[in-house]
This record gives structure tokens, C-alpha cells and sequence, in this order.
């Protein structure tokens, strides 16, 4: 694989990477635990792989919706988000410099986008220069939707107590809602058409996901002022 290749395949995560840091700017996180958490995210495709490979054994892509659905939802989505919260939840949630809700979000990014550099340097490798900036603009701009979503969720979840236990699962369940429909729209055979809903979901997502970055970054900004 040449380095253009590569540099493709990582570029874009990396750069959503560095807009998250940005938007910290108060108290920003040390470099070397973004550096452990991005790692985090690329170890965690490991086992999403593998439970995608056990639960792909009984349910696969096929002319049947709803098997391709159980495919999306249960067994790409659910091993693949769950993979990444496990590293925000038990490790990254529970550090001292975990300590205001648009934490939840940096970290989470951080992880998401070293999933999907990863990943995505195996599609890369496959696919040549059309696959990456295909997937520059859907899958790596998806990920970083769910990451948002996801610490958007366990960031308030560190803070409020009363509803810690229901933020925590709303982290971890709306983004393999929305992973899920992501993938079901563009993996489903039986309508084409549909798979442009993929698109039009992601839009709009990432409008809202970016609203709920601007909000975080106004609270740390009147909590420090």
C-alpha cells in the first residue's frame, strides 16, 4: 500500500480529530491520553470483527429485510458501538481528567476515529483512491455522528447522577440505532432507492450532532469564565 493510500484512509479521522480538540478549548485533555484513546478505538475493532464474524454465522445480507435488518442492527452495530463504549465507560469515564460533560464527546470522537481509521485503511487498501474519498465523505463522517452522539450522552451521564444509569444506556443505544439504519439503508437489496436515505439520515444527523458540539463548547466556555 503507498503512502497516498494510507494517508487517505487516515486523513479524515485524523481531521475530525483535530476539530474536536479545538472545540476544547478551556480545559483541554492531555495529548497523551487523546493518543491512548484513539488507541482504544483502533483495539477496538478487534473484537467488534470478531463478534461480527460469530453473529454473521446465523444472519446475513440477503433478499430478506429482516434478516439483513438483525445483520445491521444486531450484529454489525451493536458489536461494533458496543466495542467503543466499553474503552468511554470502564476506562475513559472514570478518569480525573474526565471532568465536564463535552469530555464525554472529545473522548468518544477520539475512540470512534480510531475505529474508523483503522477500518478504514483496510478498505482503503482494497479499494484504491475511489474507495477513500468515497468513504471520506459517508462512513468515516458516520462514525464520528456516533461518536458524538455516544459521549454527548455519557459526557451528562458523568455529571448527573439522578439519571446516570439512563444516560448511559442512551449512549450506547442511539448510536447503534443510528448505525444501524445507516448500514440497514445501504445493505438492503430489496429497494435501491432507499439507500439514499443512508445519506439524507447522515445529513441531517450531522446537522444535529453539530449543534449538540456548539452547546457542549458554550457550557465549558460559561463554566470557565
Amino acid at each position: 500500500m503507498s503512502w497516498t493510500i494510507l494517508i487517505l484512509a487516515i486523513a479524515p479521522a485524523l481531521a475530525v480529530c483535530g476539530y474536536i480538540i479545538h472545540k476544547d478549548r478551556f480545559d483541554k485533555e492531555p495529548f497523551w491520553l487523546l493518543f491512548v484513546a484513539f488507541g482504544f478505538g483502533v483495539f477496538s475493532t478487534f473484537p467488534a470483527v470478531v463478534s461480527t464474524l460469530i453473529g454473521g454465522q446465523f444472519f446475513e445480507i440477503s433478499e430478506n429485510p429482516v434478516n439483513t435488518a438483525i445483520y445491521a442492527f444486531l450484529v454489525v452495530a451493536l458489536s461494533e458501538e458496543f466495542a467503543k463504549f466499553f474503552f468511554l465507560r470502564y476506562i475513559l469515564f472514570k478518569r480525573k481528567e474526565f471532568n465536564e460533560p463535552l469530555d464525554g464527546i472529545v473522548y468518544a470522537v477520539m475512540v470512534g476515529m480510531g475505529f474508523a481509521a483503522f477500518e478504514n485503511i483496510f478498505y482503503v487498501a482494497d479499494g484504491g483512491v475511489s474507495t477513500a474519498l468515497l468513504r471520506m465523505f459517508t462512513a468515516i463522517p458516520a462514525h464520528a455522528v456516533f461518536a458524538v452522539m455516544m459521549g454527548y450522552h455519557v459526557g451528562i451521564a458523568k455529571f448527573d447522577t439522578t439519571h446516570q444509569q439512563e444516560l448511559l444506556r442512551k449512549g450506547l443505544i442511539y448510536p447503534i440505532l443510528l448505525h444501524g439504519a445507516y448500514d440497514f439503508f445501504l445493505m438492503q437489496k430489496n429497494i435501491p432507492f432507499l439507500s439514499l436515505l443512508a445519506f439524507v439520515g447522515l445529513w441531517y444527523a450531522g446537522k444535529y450532532v453539530k449543534t449538540i458540539v456548539v452547546e457542549a463548547h458554550e457550557h465549558s466556555r460559561d463554566r470557565h469564565a
